[in-house]
């Protein structure tokens, strides 16, 4: 079960670009690019400094494929 992410979603509802969400959570613009494209997973650490910026729960950012949130929420 791979590791996937709305990261980009949330950034754009955010306004921001990648340099500026990178320098708001002390990584580079690289890398949240790569975590974008599901080429890196961040640490723990990270991931939730990324949920807090975007102030939603970590769950609504990264998630384990086959375990869409969306789907959960309107059959839960």
């Amino acid at each position: 079960m791979p590791l996937q992410n709305r990261l980009r979603e949330h950034r754009a509802r955010l306004g921001l670009n990648q340099q500026q969400l990178g320098q708001m959570v002390g990584a580079s613009r690289q890398t949240v690019s790569l975590i974008e494209r599901g080429d890196y997973h961040p640490s723990v650490l990270l991931a939730l400094r990324i949920a807090r910026v975007c102030g939603v729960p970590l769950e609504e950012i990264f998630f384990l494929e086959g375990e869409d949130r969306d789907e959960e929420e309107t059959n839960g």
